[in-house]
């Protein structure tokens, strides 16, 4: 199973797509690995799941025959918090940022590897309300605490840093949910306001001075990672 971890006993899957033949194949394997797995064939059906039988997670493919499945992300995210992950054959940038934006956690395109999808499930259920991240956290070589907005070196010898509010609120956006994918429009409208340009130069800038800060190697960043063409990801 990649990193040898397993899911929590009991976790919920609701695993939706149109394909039977995908939705047998998936709940067989998902079982297999301890998940207890509800499927649906269509967006309404996925929503009324959902509201009878709430999942830790959820799979969900674009292209269903009733709803498109942006919108059935949007009826989720009304009333649940509950991780995400897209799973379809539409490839382009903006679909997945569209995506994204109405609130999926990530994002998995067909074909896909069994392997990836699991680990991409292991790295959502690990961000459960009782797993998110507190006010502190360890980022290479410092412990960063948001509460008292300091950068502590756990090392001696290693270099004081000071992070400018800019860096604080980018940071900060993309902490709160580690692991997850962030799309760059939604850090720039978070960090910069909804009525900044929808130019992403500024975000790279402040994006290659964390990592300058941060990270054991800048250009071969562990933390602060790049979903080309999509958004960024923090890994504590």
């Amino acid at each position: 199973m990649g990193d040898g971890s397993g899911p929590r006993p009991g976790v919920r899957v609701l695993f939706v797509d149109d394909e039977p033949q995908l939705l047998r194949a998936m709940r067989i394997t998902l079982r297999a690995r301890g998940y207890e797995v509800r499927t649906a064939v269509d967006g309404g059906q996925a929503l009324s799941e959902a509201a009878g039988h709430p999942p830790d997670l959820v799979v969900l493919d674009l292209g269903l025959p009733d709803i498109d499945g942006i919108d059935v992300i949007r009826g989720l995210r009304g009333w649940t918090r509950v991780p995400i992950i897209v799973l379809s054959g539409r490839t382009s940038g903006p679909e997945k940022i569209a995506a994204l934006d109405a609130g999926a956690d990530d994002y998995v395109t067909k074909p896909f590897s069994v392997e990836e999808l699991l680990a991409r499930m292991r790295a959502v259920s690990r961000r459960s309300p009782a797993a998110e991240t507190g006010p502190a956290v360890d980022v290479g070589g410092y412990r960063v605490d948001f509460a008292a907005r300091s950068v502590t070196a756990r090392a001696e010898g290693t270099p004081p840093v000071h992070l400018t509010p800019t860096e604080w609120r980018l940071l900060d956006a993309l902490a709160r949910d580690p692991g997850k994918l962030v799309s760059s429009r939604a850090l720039v409208s978070e960090v910069w306001g909804p009525t900044y340009p929808d130019d992403t130069s500024s975000l790279r800038l402040y994006i290659n001075r964390l990592r300058r800060k941060l990270e054991p190697d800048p250009t071969r960043p562990r933390h602060l990672t790049t979903e080309p063409g999509m958004g960024y990801r923090f890994q504590p």
